[in-house]
């Protein structure tokens, strides 16, 4: 096939809709390899940053971007024509869930939409965004055979769910194993071929797009499960007076049948607390009820409770309301060592301080300032100052930037919910999730 000889021979010029935490990397990584890149966005100054070499992206190298910028290796623009000279297209855009916790594809439709405008022969679209399982046969390819050409005779349809870990040292983009799964066999052959191309991590091949949709889904359903199993086990440990962290540590030394994963404050970020939702609500359709991914959601979304609860009672152990104390909080981000604060439970908690009449004040060592619903959070510096004045010091992200030696030192009390204090010398009180 022309397609397949020209992904190997990197002429082919690859277009990313979407220039965020999955799709920028990835136009990274095509462009590193050879290949000419366009990304697309409606976000106009990302594609003005994009064009300047300026980077956005924790898991993208600026130099790496700036010197493919400068090469004439990657260009971006929100002019959605350019589409016409591509041989590729990726969609890499949100897929949220609205305020029902139904799934919201208004982005991968209005992307779909324009790649038909100027939908051409030879042409492969892959999906990357997470969604649930059915979209790419019921959604894009209908769109796209709305212009006259026939799927896996004309064009080529596969979806290949995105797999990014913002932080994570050692998996990236470049490394991580893909899974493809097209309309077509040739379909996925072809996309297949792309990303043989880019990528050094394994290509999975299976033999549908629903079959791909699904198994993102469980890859973070599993995740979302064990992580309120481990909450739950917080709660009641809590409750009983025994330490959670000393029994996943005791439970972890199994060397079978045992995977350790850990309470915290919440989940946050943009699949966890997400994507299972796009299966509950798919589940409807067969007159299932997914009771167990439910449940967990309810457990992990009650986690900012929770922790506001603890801190309540651990001040009223100081003779101390909630109302006028000063609480510190140390991390915003969902996760360690970004600075990717979308749905994080952090923000939940704070809002709920704040409504029950604490001074509440934030450090990040990666966010010094954030808007949520309308209203700006300015970050103070973490020092001895703060340390003291602060009633409590909750710890809910343990990014490695903090110094912890000065927050046992000087912190009058402390809720750690990510059990990072655990080897670090504490002067006067500590408490752990």
């Amino acid at each position: 096939m022309e397609l397949i000889e020209r992904l190997q021979s990197k002429s082919a010029k690859i277009g990313v809709i979407g220039l965020g935490y999955v799709g920028l990397p990835l136009a990274v990584e095509k462009a590193k390899v050879g290949f000419d890149v366009i990304g697309f966005d409606i976000q106009q100054n990302r594609v003005d940053l994009v064009n300047q070499g300026i980077n956005y992206i924790g898991d993208v190298i600026e130099d790496e971007l700036r010197t493919l910028v400068k090469g004439g290796r990657i260009q971006a623009s929100s002019d959605y024509s350019l589409l016409k000279d591509v041989d590729v297209v990726a969609i890499c855009v949100p897929t949220p869930l609205d305020k029902y916790k139904q799934p919201d594809i208004s982005y991968v439709v209005a992307s779909t939409k324009e790649i038909a405008r100027y939908l051409h022969p030879g042409m492969l679209v892959v999906l990357e965004s997470t969604t649930y399982p059915g979209t790419t046969e019921e959604v894009l390819k209908p769109i796209l055979e709305d212009t006259g050409f026939e799927c896996g005779k004309d064009f080529y349809l596969a979806y290949s769910p995105e797999r990014v870990d913002p932080g994570n040292k050692y998996f990236k983009t470049k490394n991580t194993p893909k899974v493809i799964g097209g309309i077509t066999a040739d379909c996925t052959k072809i996309a297949a071929t792309l990303y043989e191309q880019v990528l050094e991590g394994q290509v999975h091949k299976v033999s549908s797009p629903a079959v791909a949709e699904l198994e993102k889904i469980l890859e973070n359903t599993f995740r979302n499960i064990n992580i309120a199993l481990a909450n739950e086990m917080a709660i009641l440990c809590d409750r009983m007076g025994i330490d959670v962290w000393e029994v996943i540590d005791a439970a972890k030394t199994k060397p079978y049948g045992f995977m350790a994963f850990y309470p915290g404050p919440g989940l946050g970020g943009h699949c966890i607390p997400i994507d299972p939702w796009y299966l509950a609500w798919k589940a409807r359709e067969y007159n299932y009820h997914t009771r167990l991914i439910e449940i967990a959601g309810e457990i992990n979304t009650s986690m900012p409770g929770f922790v506001v609860e603890r801190v309540s009672h651990l001040l009223n152990e100081e003779t101390k309301p909630i109302k006028e104390s000063n609480v510190l909080i140390l991390g915003v981000a969902y996760k360690k060592d970004i600075d990717d604060y979308r749905e994080s439970p952090v923000i939940e908690i704070m809002e709920i301080l704040e409504k029950m009449g604490a001074h509440v004040q934030f450090c990040d060592t990666h966010i010094k300032t954030f808007t949520y619903r309308g209203k700006i959070y300015e970050g103070i510096p973490l020092t001895e100052e703060a340390l003291v004045k602060a009633d409590i010091v909750v710890i809910t992200t343990d990014h490695s930037g903090f110094d912890y030696q000065m927050i046992g030192q000087h912190a009058k009390l402390i809720f750690d919910t990510r059990n990072v204090m655990k080897n670090v010398t504490v002067v006067h009180k500590l408490y752990r999730l």
